[in-house]
């Protein structure tokens, strides 16, 4: 069993039935694995749902998916921790969003494979990444 994180880049395609992402991680679930989302993410995903012109269908979609997902919450030592690896980060050249210092670090304490896109993460020690949209 695999246990994985997924950045915004990678939950908004799961709203579209029929994309390979969508079954792939469903499949993989089948299996034992698991899929987080840390509430940044969440919050990131949810407002990008918002501004589409498919809402209803998207947020329709979400309501049937979101069940088989576990959120991670953020509290004060998260927040510290997120906060301390974008001021390391920034001291090295590299520019860290709070969303994805925050993102980063959960994947970090819980020890997940993080699915992104985002080269930003490269810079982040540590952490295992995997781009599952690159075919």
């Amino acid at each position: 069993m695999t246990r994985y994180m997924l950045d915004t880049n990678h939950l908004s395609p799961l709203v579209t039935q029929g994309h390979h992402l969508r079954i792939r991680v469903l499949e993989l679930q089948t299996q034992g694995n698991t899929f987080d989302i840390a509430v940044p993410a969440l919050t990131e995903f949810l407002f990008g749902i918002l501004l589409t012109p498919r809402v209803a269908t998207n947020l329709e979609e979400w309501e049937e998916l979101q069940s088989k997902f576990g959120f991670l919450g953020i509290g004060r030592r998260e927040a510290e921790q997120a906060a301390d690896l974008q001021a390391t980060l920034r001291r090295k050249g590299w520019q860290l969003a709070t969303i994805d210092a925050l993102i980063a670090t959960v994947a970090l304490r819980d020890e997940l494979i993080l699915l992104t896109t985002d080269k930003d993460f490269d810079a982040v020690p540590n952490l295992r990444t995997q781009n599952w949209l690159i075919r």
